[in-house]
């Protein structure tokens, strides 16, 4: 049975939320590998002078925590 970890991160864009979610995911997928999903928690922007200058998100990330026996040199394989 899978057991799935969930953190939350924080990303922004100057061109919209969904540009900053998109950033998130990529950069995310950098480093946790098998995101399953994420969860878009807060939406915020940063404004100067009347004008929208920055989007941000706050997101969930969900990825499949791999057991101990897949990782190399551990687990069966390595008896």
């Amino acid at each position: 049975m899978p057991i799935v970890k969930v953190v939350e991160l924080v990303g922004s864009s100057h061109e919209g939320w969904e540009d900053a979610v998109r950033g998130i995911v990529k950069e995310a997928s950098q480093s946790l590998r098998h995101i399953t999903g994420i969860d878009v928690i807060k939406h915020t922007a940063h404004v100067e002078d009347g004008n929208v200058t920055e989007y941000r998100v706050t997101v969930h990330v969900a990825f499949v925590v791999e057991h101990h026996s897949h990782l190399v040199g551990t687990g069966a394989a390595a008896k």
